[in-house]
């Protein structure tokens, strides 16, 4: 039998859901931030305007050049200094956006501080990287590229590279007037990357008003879900993606092993107390295939994961029936890329 969250429980979910909110919101306040996304430009069909969960809609409008360029750059390992590593070897989009690994490594080996979040329905987040040091996807594409543990080159080698190559000399001349600069590299991962959505996932055709798209055990799995207080960071097109908050709100996650610097989150960027250890909330969508979980990759299964948020920031232990019900809900959230499963 599931356990009922009793009143004491419920009064601290309400707590960090207010604090963690308003805690966002001020941050952004100071960091002149509008929380935008793309589907305020695209018409959606809602079943029940309650529901805290929107499905992602079925196309976007971008520009085919600038996603077909950007698909290239996004592959080609040129973009880093040995010519090793490209956008890709970190982002599969054959492993769910991801590399599945702990931490990435970069050029010559070099292993990362991080876990690599998914690239799929990153144009609905509200920053980028795990500590939000990003405004934009463009902003964002810049980064792995300077960073001497991941592809460590420059703009002017990559930009070298890519005009040595006729392909690229054509294709950014078609796209751009002033071809191929830093601004129109970035642009075009950019908009292919706003294209990587992962629509009609079995769950989005269930909020459409498909009732049996998911079945009685995924329903009471997201029953649960909400119940829970699980929505309060997980919600919206993107199951996530739309506000930083703390690990370890009941329950100290760091309590038994060294903080790194990556653990700090959100403080490595404000240097203001109340951020540490916030992050931005990662999205659920396609979570049965973007493992290991949680910034440091610690935690290789959904019940792992639901274990540990469950003691971390609910203050309880996770029930066996429960966890059940909400992986099965969890699963529901894969969708399709280019009309294929994932």
């Amino acid at each position: 039998m599931v356990n009922k969250i009793t009143w004491t429980q419920h009064l601290a979910i309400g707590i960090f859901v207010v604090l963690g909110t308003a805690l966002a919101i001020y941050d952004f306040h100071l960091t002149g931030q509008a929380i935008k996304t793309l589907q305020a430009s695209v018409p959606l069909v809602i079943e029940d305007q309650r529901e805290p969960i929107l499905p992602i809609p079925l196309t976007l409008v971008l520009d085919p050049a600038k996603v077909t360029l950007g698909e290239k750059l996004y592959h080609d390992p040129r973009l880093s200094g040995d010519d090793t590593v490209s956008c890709a070897s970190c982002h599969d989009l054959a492993k769910g956006g991801t590399d599945q690994l702990p931490l990435s490594r970069g050029i010559g080996g070099r292993l990362g501080g991080i876990n690599s979040p998914t690239t799929f329905n990153s144009g609905f987040n509200f920053v980028q990287f795990w500590d939000g040091r990003a405004r934009t996807l463009e902003e964002q594409a810049a980064g792995p590229i300077h960073n001497p543990s991941e592809m460590g080159s420059s703009w002017p080698e990559v930009i070298a590279k890519l005009g040595a190559d006729p392909f690229f000399r054509q294709f950014f001349a078609a796209s751009y007037p002033d071809g191929i600069t830093a601004v129109n590299i970035t642009d075009a991962i950019g908009t292919f990357e706003k294209s990587l959505i992962t629509p009609n996932s079995p769950f989005d055709r269930y909020l459409r008003g498909e009732n049996e798209a998911i079945g009685p055990a995924a329903r009471e799995g997201y029953r649960l879900f909400k119940e829970f207080g699980c929505v309060a960071c997980h919600q919206g097109v993107n199951i996530g993606g739309n506000m930083f908050q703390t690990v370890g709100v009941l329950e100290n996650y760091f309590a038994h092993r060294p903080i790194t610097k990556a653990d700090r989150g959100r403080y490595n960027v404000t240097g203001r107390a109340w951020n540490m250890h916030q992050f931005k909330v990662p999205t659920l969508r396609n979570i049965a295939l973007t493992f290991p979980y949680l910034h440091d990759g610690s935690v290789a299964t959904l019940r792992g994961v639901l274990e540990v948020m469950w003691s971390s920031q609910l203050g309880r232990k996770l029930q066996e029936d429960e966890a059940k019900l909400i992986i099965e809900f969890l699963k529901t959230l894969t969708g399709e890329y280019r009309g294929e499963p994932l």
